[in-house]
């Protein structure tokens, strides 16, 4: 599997404390939990993994290449996302 990370998921990953290896973690074993098709320059999707006991959410996308572009890494905020990390809040 072939992740190419953008300067932004790094320094968004070092900020939050999230490894490679947690990513690709979720990238291997996550669900989606919402697709972006209209995303450029390609679609993208959010992941939902665990780290641990933590839910973390993964935004990626694919290119014509089939390489995993990593847009972005997050834990989740409970006060923003419901009980199980899959959907906003109202």
């Amino acid at each position: 599997m072939n992740l190419i990370f953008r300067n932004h998921a790094l320094k968004r990953m070092f900020e939050r404390d999230i490894d490679i290896e947690d990513v690709r973690h979720v990238i291997q074993t996550g669900k989606i939990i919402a697709d972006y098709p209209e995303d450029q320059p390609y679609p993208s999707s959010l992941l939902l993994g665990w780290k641990e006991n933590q839910p973390l959410h993964v935004i990626y996308a694919k290119n014509e290449l089939d390489e995993i572009i990593i847009i972005t890494a997050y834990y989740p905020d409970p006060l923003i996302w419901n009980n199980d990390f899959t959907r906003k809040k109202p």
